[in-house]
């Protein structure tokens, strides 16, 4: 039995195309050009962070969102920015007695704009925060520490193989894959994807139902 439910961020809650495009107009590349080098960074099954490399190697990701916050065009995350299905699933799951949390690869600052839109959910953290991102094994453990229940009663909810279901499952977790977004049409009919997830759908709108049959 399903006691929690815990979602990623990029591409399983938010649209990630704002900030690809503002990540774009930052580096002084065309936002198409961009949405290939994202594409061909997840067909190779690499890290987003390798895109900003292929740019401008030695690229400092970190030093980068600071000099973007400075000069006013910083993250933000807005109500626009979320999937349409994304606050009726959330409040469904709750009033049908799950607890729900958002956890994702994300910065402390995302966290306090996620917090800002009030979504109804009983908690948020972000790798930020806790210092420690996926897919290091520590950031389920901290999924665990996190959610109520035993690991296998929490299932976590994402739209990467490699960063959400796999490491999801070695950690004990129950995992359900959002097939949206580059990697989540990429892998939802993949060997592994099928071998590990216990879920696999097209909308939040679905998750009330499949964790009730």
């Amino acid at each position: 039995m399903i006691r929690s439910v815990v979602f990623d961020v990029g591409e399983t809650l938010l649209k990630d195309d704002r900030e690809w495009g503002a990540w774009a107009d930052w580096t002084g590349v065309p936002r198409h050009t961009m949405s290939a080098l994202v594409g061909a960074v997840t067909a190779a099954g690499l890290n987003n962070a390798e895109v900003f490399q292929l740019i401008r190697p030695g690229f400092d990701l970190a030093a980068e969102r600071q000099l973007r916050e400075a000069a006013g065009v910083g993250e933000r995350i807005e109500e626009s920015d979320l999937y349409p299905d994304v606050r009726p699933a959330l409040e469904a799951l709750g009033q049908a007695g799950y607890w729900v949390g958002i956890a994702g690869n994300q910065t402390t600052l995302a966290a306090k704009l996620l917090r800002r839109l009030a979504l109804p959910v009983d908690a948020i953290a972000t790798s930020g925060e806790w210092d420690v991102a996926k897919p290091d094994p520590g950031f389920f453990q901290r999924v665990i520490e996190f959610a109520p229940g035993k690991p296998h009663e929490i299932l976590y909810v994402g739209d990467h193989r490699d960063n959400d279901v796999v490491p999801a499952r070695v950690a004990g977790l129950r995992s359900g894959l959002i097939r949206r977004g580059p990697w989540g049409y990429l892998w939802a009919n993949d060997p592994v994807v099928r071998d590990n997830a216990d879920w696999v759908f097209d909308s939040l709108d679905a998750l009330p139902g499949l964790l009730g049959s």
